[in-house]
């Protein structure tokens, strides 16, 4: 497993245009050898979605620290932040499709960050396919490259519409694979919470924000919380902080000052004694023993 040798964050890769040149989605084949397999070794996001038909591959990646090893006929699935390490990957039979947070806010896409392969509640990362699955997947992916390889007025539209399609598909299989409890209006505002929580994590570390942030009262906010996660809410915070700072110890060189600065913490003794309060480590400790353990 490598780490960023320089005390830099993490870096992350945006969604580049091909030769077809859409700026919003682009198609991937692989058959064998992978080019920029360098950029893949070390550990990185990116700024989009990309969902992989792994058809045949040897090696393993990892996905926020939990190691994959590659599976035939299965789809793998990332997000914006989650930081990626390709390991011992050198031949890949594939076929993927990225597509930005911006693809997915044009009006005829907006449903589809709520379907729960985007949402992905249970952050899981692999789904495995049957027979008919792959042949679904494979007329599916079909269309979508026949659509983007002729660019007109409706390919927007179409590209959306088959992608609905796929992307509802693979929900289905999502709930199937990883079930979850039904949903109610509590369950509802914990989910609302945890996107908060998501997006202004680095900034924002009062569950009193949050209330604010969705038109509630601290004590309501907390107690449903509580009630439906059997957590705080303020545990809730914290665990996603220390989630953060655990990808940046573990993926990159940089500094405790520099972390507690990415994090929101006014100093860096005031966030080693929260990471140790939280983990019972150092941040140091913590660093050391984590690779040590992954090698």
């Amino acid at each position: 497993m490598q780490v960023r040798n320089a005390s830099v964050p993490v870096p992350v890769y945006p969604l580049e245009p091909d030769e077809v040149g859409h700026p919003q989605f682009r198609l991937y084949h692989y058959e064998g050898s992978m080019a920029n397999l360098s950029e893949l070794l070390i550990p990185h996001r990116k700024d989009h979605y990309l969902l992989v038909l792994v058809r045949h591959a040897i090696g393993r990646q990892w996905i926020d620290m939990t190691p994959y090893g590659l599976q035939d006929n299965t789809i793998y699935f990332v997000g914006p932040e989650q930081v990626i390490v390709k390991e011992d990957l050198r031949q890949v039979w594939s076929d993927g499709i990225a597509f930005t947070a911006e693809f997915l806010s044009l009006p005829e896409n907006a449903s589809l960050r709520n379907l729960p392969l985007i949402q992905n509640p249970q952050n899981e990362h692999e789904l495995r396919l049957t027979d008919a699955d792959v042949r679904f997947v494979d007329d599916m992916l079909s269309q979508i490259s026949r659509e983007y390889r002729h660019p007109g007025d409706w390919q927007q539209r179409m590209l959306g519409a088959y992608l609905t399609v796929l992307l509802t598909y693979l929900s289905r299989l999502y709930t199937e694979q990883f079930p979850a409890t039904e949903t109610s209006a509590n369950t509802l505002l914990l989910k609302q919470f945890r996107a908060k929580v998501d997006t202004h994590f680095r900034h924002v570390h009062e569950v009193s924000e949050y209330a604010a942030m969705l038109n509630l009262s601290a004590g309501y906010l907390s107690e449903v919380v509580k009630e439906q996660s059997g957590k705080p809410a303020i545990k809730h915070i914290h665990d996603r902080l220390i989630l953060e700072a655990r990808r940046m110890l573990f993926h990159t060189q940089q500094a405790l000052k520099e972390i507690a600065d990415a994090l929101g913490f006014a100093d860096a003794s005031y966030f080693s004694r929260f990471f140790k309060r939280e983990t019972g480590l150092t941040p140091a400790e913590y660093r050391s023993n984590s690779r040590k353990m992954y090698q």
